[in-house]
């Protein structure tokens, strides 16, 4: 009899693995010698077929939930969008109408991952990943760099540009050291200083970049902007905004252990408390979404802070599992 492995010790390249055999069976036109990979590959061993069997599990949980995250979540729809286009329907023959329906949803978890469960393709190529909550300081460069929760870098070193990294998802604080010019590459931005301290935010497609001491040059396709002591800028894939000033208490409000908001939409809040805890916030009444929030919570009490906003916005929640939390 083989044993089966438990699912906690199934390895994480295991489980991504079976996330990409999940998508391509799910989502895709499938030739014959695809299929027979997919076998090949689940019984290379107990460990290969725990991962499927583990992803299954976890996307039956996710499931009645992808819909919703469709219609609240607008980046999510987007790149579900933009990852259905062009794809050819013979493949839904081959599925049947319950594997046509776990198609509509399955994109959205593999390209827009629910709560961290595990890592964007955008983020495949990291050297280095914090976990949900970590927040976690190494040296780049003679530079000190700290990364916040669920962030994804890839250092550079060795190429015509200056030393730095590429933040492909996350936000990071740098202190830069020495005389050496270094640079962050975020999406289509570039952000590049000598000597300063400075922050980057990079979170579905938009970033945000502010200096806090020094001077930041911040380069972009439509433009470029000088940063300077608590200025600020904003750009996503078409356009960069003017520059604009920042409160001295809301810069580096996480590397004190704090979240502070400013008329700042309730959506946008849920999703910032998101990134610091296991699972999903999912906020299914439309008309709270654009409510202002203002105040700070400390990163270490967020299900406080998550009781204070339900209870001050009249909000019924419901916890499910995997660390799901509904409020409608």
């Amino acid at each position: 009899m083989t044993e089966e492995q438990p699912q906690s010790e199934v390895p994480d390249a295991l489980q991504q693995q079976a996330w990409v055999w999940l998508r391509m069976l799910n989502a895709g036109n499938v030739k014959t010698w695809e299929a027979e990979g997919f076998k090949r590959w689940l019984q290379a061993s107990p460990a290969h077929q725990a991962a499927y069997r583990t992803v299954r599990e976890r996307w039956a949980l996710l499931q009645p939930l992808a819909g919703e995250v469709l219609r609240t979540d607008a980046p999510a729809a987007r790149r579900h969008r933009r990852n259905l286009q062009g794809r050819a329907q013979g493949r839904r023959a081959f599925l049947g109408a319950a594997g046509a329906a776990l198609a509509a949803v399955a994109g959205v978890a593999i390209v827009h991952p629910p709560g961290g469960l595990w890592p964007a393709p955008d983020e495949w190529g990291a050297d280095l990943r914090t976990a949900t909550g970590e927040r976690r300081a190494l040296t780049v460069a003679r530079s000190t760099v700290t990364l916040n929760t669920r962030t994804s870098i890839r250092q550079r070193a060795g190429d015509e540009q200056p030393d730095g990294i590429d933040l492909l998802a996350g936000e990071a604080a740098f202190d830069l050291g020495g005389d050496a010019p270094f640079m962050v590459a975020a999406g289509p931005g570039r952000t590049r200083a000598t000597a300063a301290r400075f922050e980057v935010r990079y979170l579905d497609g938009k970033a945000c970049v502010t200096c806090i001491e020094g001077s930041v040059q911040v380069d972009h396709p439509a433009g470029t902007r000088l940063l300077r002591r608590l200025e600020q800028t904003r750009y996503d894939d078409r356009s960069i905004d003017v520059i604009s000033t920042v409160r001295s208490a809301a810069v580096s409000a996480w590397r004190r252990g704090e979240l502070v908001f400013d008329d700042t939409p309730l959506a946008e809040v849920l999703a910032d408390i998101d990134r610091y805890r296991p699972g999903r916030i999912v906020l299914m009444n439309d008309g709270v979404r654009d409510k202002p929030v203002t105040g700070s919570f400390y990163i270490a009490s967020l299900e406080r802070a998550l009781t204070q906003l339900q209870h001050t916005f009249g909000l019924q929640a419901r916890s499910l599992p995997g660390g799901l939390f509904i409020l409608s």
